[in-house]
C-alpha cells in the first residue's frame, strides 16, 4: 500500500479569479474622484470588466505564454522572398486585442477618456506588461498627428478604434491599426538631435524617401511609425506605413530583435530604412516640436506602467502575508513583516494617486492643467519609475524563496521593473527636461505651485518640505548638477500633497513622517512604529 509521504501545507492560494480593478482602493477611489458623476457607473462597469479579466486564470496564462514564448524575426519567406516579419505566441494577439477593445488606445474622442484609460492601462499592466508598448504608442500618436489635419483626419479613427487587426494589408482595408516609434540611433542615443536618417523628397508634396538605420523600433510589428529623420529643412517628423496604399510592403528591413532583460513578450527591433517611402508630419525642422506630444502621452504611461507593476507587486506580497504562517502566526501580523508591507504601500498609493492625477490634467485640457503637465509629467516620469524596482525586489523577497521562482510571477516583475525609467528618456533626460521647463515656461512652475499650495497648513512636515522646496528653486544657477535633487523633491512635495487631499489619515500621516518628515531608514520597513500600519496594509489587501 502505497504511503503519503509529502503533503503540501502553509502555501497560499494564488491570486486570480478577482476583480484587479475593484479590489484596489486606491484606484477606484482615484476613478470616483476624478470621473463626472453622470459617468461614474459606466466607467467603473467597463473598468471592472477589464479587471475581472486581468486577474482570471486564463488572462494569467496568456500572460506567462506570452513572457515565456518571445517574438521571433522571420526576414524571409520559403522562397527568399524579404518579408520582415515577427512572428507572436497567440497569447500575445489575444492581450493585446482585448487592450484595444477596452479602450486603451480610445482616450482621446472620450468623455473622461484619459482618466478611464490611465485607470485601465494601470490594470491591464498587471496582466502582462509587454503589450503596453504598442498599447501606449498607437495611444501617444494622435496629438503628434494632430499637427497635420489631413492626417489626423486620415488615421486617427483607425488608431482609436477598439479592434485589433492583426493583418499585415493597407491601413485603409482595416477596422483598426497600431503604431509604433523610432527615434533612437546608434551614434545618438537620447539626443535625437544627432539623427543621421535622411529624407529625400520627392515629387509628391509632403511625401519623401528615407535613408538610415533607427537603433531603436518600438513595437515592429504595427501599421505605421513615427519616426525622425533629417530633411533639407532640418530634422523632421514623419510617418512610415508598413504596407503602402497599393498593397506592397514597404521598405521595412527589420535586421534583428533586441534580447531585452525584461518586456520580453514584446518586441524591440534594429530596422533599415532603404528607399522607405514615408509622409511629412509637421512642417520640416519641426521634428522634435511635432513628436513632443506622443513624447508626452508616453512618458504618463511610463509613470502609469510601474504604478501597475508596483499594485501588482504589493499586491502579490500582502496576499502572500495574509495567508503564510510563520513563527505561530499568520505573516502579516508580525511587526516586521507589517511596516515592510506599509511601507511598499504607501510608495504604490502615491503612484496610483499621482499617475491619475496626471491623467485628469489631460482631461481637462485647460491653460493651467497643461502648464502643470509639462512640469508634473517629466517629474513623475523620473521619481515613480525609479521607485518601481526597489518595491519589486522587496515585494519579491516577502515571498522568500518562493518569490525568487518564475512561477511565482515575481521574477517577471523585478525583469520588467528598470524598463519604464529607460523608455521615453532616462532619468537624467527628465531631470534635464524639468528644468528646461523651469527656465522658459513660469507657468509650468506656477501651476505647480498653485497644486501643491492647496494644502498649505493641513500639516507640519508637508509644509516643512514645501519651505525647503521654496529655496532649492530660488537658486537655479548651477543647477544641473543637483536637477535629480530637486526633482525628486518636488515629486515627493506633490505626492505628499495629493495624500493629505485624497488618502485616509493615516497613510497621509506615514507619507509625510517617512519621505517628506525625515523619519525613514534606507530601506523599506523603516516607517516608525507610532503609525497605524495595520489600517495601511489592509488598504492594500487586494479582497476577492
Amino acid at each position: 500500500m502505497a504511503r503519503t509521504t509529502h503533503t503540501v501545507t502553509n502555501q497560499p492560494p494564488p491570486l486570480v479569479g478577482y476583480d484587479v480593478f475593484a479590489a484596489d482602493r486606491v484606484l477606484t477611489s482615484a476613478i470616483e474622484r476624478h470621473t463626472p458623476p453622470e459617468l461614474l457607473t459606466e466607467v467603473r462597469g467597463d473598468l471592472s470588466a477589464l479587471g475581472r479579466a486581468a486577474g482570471s486564470a486564463q488572462v494569467q496564462e496568456w500572460g506567462a505564454q506570452a513572457n515565456d514564448n518571445p517574438p521571433g524575426l522571420r526576414t524571409h519567406d520559403r522562397f527568399g522572398n524579404r518579408i520582415d516579419e515577427v512572428e507572436f505566441h497567440p497569447a500575445w494577439h489575444r492581450l493585446l486585442g482585448k487592450g484595444v477593445a477596452a479602450g486603451l488606445t480610445a482616450a482621446w474622442n472620450r468623455p473622461a477618456g484619459h482618466v478611464r484609460r490611465a485607470a485601465g492601462f494601470l490594470v491591464w499592466t498587471q496582466a502582462e506588461a509587454g503589450n503596453g508598448c504598442p498599447l501606449s504608442m498607437t495611444h501617444a500618436a494622435v496629438p503628434a498627428l494632430r499637427a497635420d489635419p489631413a492626417l489626423a483626419a486620415e488615421w486617427e479613427p483607425r488608431l482609436t478604434s477598439m479592434v485589433y487587426d492583426r493583418e499585415l494589408r493597407p491601413a485603409h482595408l482595416k477596422a483598426g491599426a497600431v503604431f509604433g516609434m523610432g527615434m533612437t540611433e546608434k551614434q545618438g542615443g537620447s539626443d535625437v538631435r544627432a539623427n543621421t536618417t535622411a529624407a529625400r523628397p520627392l515629387a509628391e508634396d509632403g511625401t519623401y524617401e528615407l535613408t538610415g538605420h533607427k537603433w531603436f523600433c518600438s513595437a515592429p510589428m504595427s501599421d505605421g511609425f513615427l519616426v525622425l529623420a533629417q530633411a533639407p529643412g532640418g530634422l523632421t517628423c514623419f510617418l512610415v506605413p508598413r504596407v503602402l496604399a497599393d498593397g506592397t510592403r514597404n521598405v521595412f528591413l527589420l535586421q534583428r530583435l533586441k534580447d531585452k532583460l525584461g518586456n520580453r513578450s514584446n518586441a524591440s527591433a534594429e530596422v533599415e530604412f532603404d528607399g522607405t517611402w514615408a509622409r511629412r508630419v509637421g512642417d520640416e525642422g519641426d521634428g522634435v516640436r511635432t513628436i513632443i506630444g506622443m513624447v508626452a502621452a508616453t512618458r504618463l504611461d511610463c509613470v502609469l506602467g510601474s504604478a501597475g507593476l508596483m499594485r501588482q507587486a504589493v499586491a502579490q506580497a500582502v496576499h502572500h502575508a495574509t495567508h503564510r504562517e510563520a513563527f505561530g502566526g499568520r505573516l502579516l501580523d508580525k511587526p516586521l513583516m507589517r511596516n515592510v508591507l506599509a511601507d511598499l504601500a504607501l510608495e504604490s498609493e502615491a503612484a496610483t494617486t499621482l499617475g491619475l492625477r496626471l491623467a485628469a490634467a489631460y482631461d481637462d485640457g485647460g491653460e493651467q492643467e497643461l502648464a502643470f503637465l509639462r512640469l508634473a509629467v517629466p517629474a513623475a516620469k523620473y521619481w515613480v519609475t525609479k521607485r518601481c524596482s526597489p518595491v519589486a525586489v522587496e515585494a519579491a523577497e516577502c515571498l522568500g524563496g518562493n518569490g525568487y521562482v518564475e512561477e511565482s510571477g515575481l521574477p517577471r516583475l523585478v525583469r520588467e521593473s528598470p524598463l519604464n525609467s529607460v523608455w521615453e528618456g532616462a532619468g537624467n533626460i527628465q531631470a534635464l527636461d524639468v528644468l528646461r521647463a523651469l527656465r522658459r515656461e513660469p507657468q509650468a512652475l506656477n501651476s505647480f505651485l498653485v497644486e501643491v499650495g492647496r494644502v498649505r497648513g493641513a500639516d507640519h512636515r508637508l509644509d516643512s518640505a514645501m519651505k525647503n522646496l521654496l529655496v532649492e528653486l530660488a537658486d537655479l544657477d548651477g543647477i544641473e548638477g543637483r536637477a535629480r535633487r530637486l526633482v525628486e523633491r518636488m515629486v515627493l512635495v506633490l505626492q505628499g500633497t495629493l495624500l493629505v487631499q485624497h488618502a485616509p489619515p493615516e497613510v497621509a500621516d506615514a507619507f509625510c513622517a517617512s519621505r517628506l518628515g525625515g523619519d525613514w531608514g534606507a530601506t523599506f520597513g523603516t516607517l516608525p512604529p507610532t503609525l497605524d500600519l495595520t489600517s495601511i496594509v489592509e488598504r492594500a489587501r487586494p479582497t476577492a
